[in-house]
């Protein structure tokens, strides 16, 4: 025991600081004054430091002030926790790979919102509205009664009121998609896409044995006469459309070909997959094409899109009670349920609003960073706005593989527009996703290099790889 005092009556000696009354607030002196320490070697990781209340004593300055200063280094990394055997200095955050990801589509971290507080907070509120025995069986699939509720309210800026019944929850999106192929397709079947579409469509149709055909897109989306006359010659079984910013061309189809795109189902009698995760990110959206042909249209929101990836929670809205357990039965083969804790701790933000503000904020961090894009890729950039990517056509001496190659070996990682190919000519493009990296520091520092990239060509590339 006493050798433990000596050490830290050692550690106060070599890095107490002298409060000055010029130095700015004293808690920050005292948060300083242990980083410095930390530089120079005088604090090694693992050594332990005095309570609160001795250190304050040792500076002659309130308890209050210790415990600000102990904070500010736990947000710097400096300091971690321990329990009950106390404070210690924190071993240095290793960075376990330097790559500038720019190519997973996730929601950006808002700016002024605090997400550990409000995964506490409602987490706080889940255990203890719920029986806890029930959040950890098995429930039934689609959901509880206040799971599709809450479903129902996040749906609603699309569709206005709706009955909860007509909603199912999901574990995520893909899971959705997955569930509607088994359930309205059969092994051979057609899926007719747009040319360049989700990889996530491409690879549950090859795994289930069905068949994508593309159907010819311009600047608005599917072309609806082509659309037609594919219709009647493969008689598909589905049609898979992502109509608002779309993944990976960032194109939100105008309300008018919605209404034409509808008219098709309807008159060919087909079933159009409406996944649509981007919506309430975009800046004045038109109606889903669920709303022109209710009974054709299966309408797919998943919250990992707009709100964070780990809520693996989406709402498929489906009209007809019939088709609603073919798609249950389904989803049963492969998923029986989502987690019960994560679709309460969903149903808890959606009620209380907490979901509504961080996707508000997700949203105006989105467009921050389109800003950012557009402004370091100049006259290359062509996105929306808004979303999550950026779909950025190359020049003519660059390929998406070459680029992709290129981009890794600078550190970058960037999507090529290989990896949504359904069919079709190839698009020499790739897609930029602009919310995986957290600090927009290293997200400008990404976007810098791409656009050095993009501007040299692949012949300096190669000599610099030589």
């Amino acid at each position: 025991m006493s050798q433990v005092k000596t050490i830290q009556n050692e550690s106060l000696a070599n890095w107490l600081p002298r409060l000055t009354p010029h130095g700015g607030p004293r808690f920050l002196q005292v948060a300083d004054a242990l980083q410095a320490a930390m530089v120079d070697g005088s604090l090694k990781p693992g050594d332990r430091l005095p309570p609160q209340r001795q250190l304050a004593q040792q500076l002659n300055v309130d308890l209050t002030t210790i415990t600000r200063a102990y904070d500010e280094a736990r947000r710097r990394n400096l300091l971690e926790g321990r329990g009950a055997r106390g404070t210690y200095v924190a071993a240095p955050k290793v960075e376990l790979t330097s790559i500038l990801d720019l190519s997973m589509n996730t929601p950006p971290p808002p700016d002024g919102v605090d997400f550990d507080d409000m995964l506490k907070q409602g987490l706080s509120q889940v255990l203890m509205r719920a029986d806890n025995e029930l959040l950890m069986t098995y429930h039934l699939a689609g959901g509880s009664d206040s799971d599709r509720k809450a479903g129902a309210q996040w749906l609603a800026p699309m569709f206005g009121p709706l009955d909860a019944r007509e909603v199912l929850v999901c574990p995520g999106a893909q899971a959705a998609i997955a569930a509607l192929i088994l359930a309205l397709t059969k092994p051979g079947d057609i899926i007719l896409a747009e040319p360049a579409s989700y990889p996530g469509l491409r690879a549950a149709a090859t795994q289930f044995g069905r068949r994508i055909i593309a159907v010819d897109a311009d600047q608005h989306g599917m072309v609806p006469d082509m659309l037609e006359a594919a219709c009647r010659q493969h008689q598909p079984g589905l049609v898979f459309l992502n109509p608002t910013l779309q993944n990976p061309t960032a194109i939100t189809i105008p309300e008018r070909r919605r209404k034409e795109l509808a008219g098709i189902a309807r008159r060919c009698n087909v079933r159009i997959v409406e996944d649509d995760p981007y919506w309430l990110l975009a800046e004045a959206p038109p109606p889903p094409i669920a709303t022109f042909a209710p009974q054709q249209v299966y309408y797919i929101a998943t919250l990992s899109k707009c709100l964070t990836p780990g809520l693996r929670v989406a709402f498929v809205l489906i009209r007809d009670p019939h088709e609603r357990e073919r798609f249950l039965a389904a989803l049963r083969s492969f998923a029986l349920m989502v987690a019960p804790l994560t679709a309460a701790l969903a149903t808890q933000w959606i009620v209380d609003g907490s979901a509504g503000g961080l996707m508000a904020g997700v949203r105006k961090e989105a467009r921050v960073r389109h800003r950012m894009a557009r402004d370091i890729l100049a006259g290359r950039y062509s996105g929306a706005g808004d979303g999550l990517h950026v779909w950025l056509e190359l020049p003519a001496y660059w390929t998406p593989a070459q680029l992709a190659r290129a981009a890794d070996s600078a550190g970058i990682a960037v999507t090529p527009a290989e990896a949504f190919a359904t069919g079709g000519a190839s698009v020499n493009a790739i897609r930029i996703s602009l919310g995986s990296i957290k600090d927009r520091g290293r997200l400008q520092a990404g976007l810098q290099r791409l656009s050095q990239l993009l501007a040299r060509g692949p012949e300096s590339f190669s000599a610099a790889v030589v």
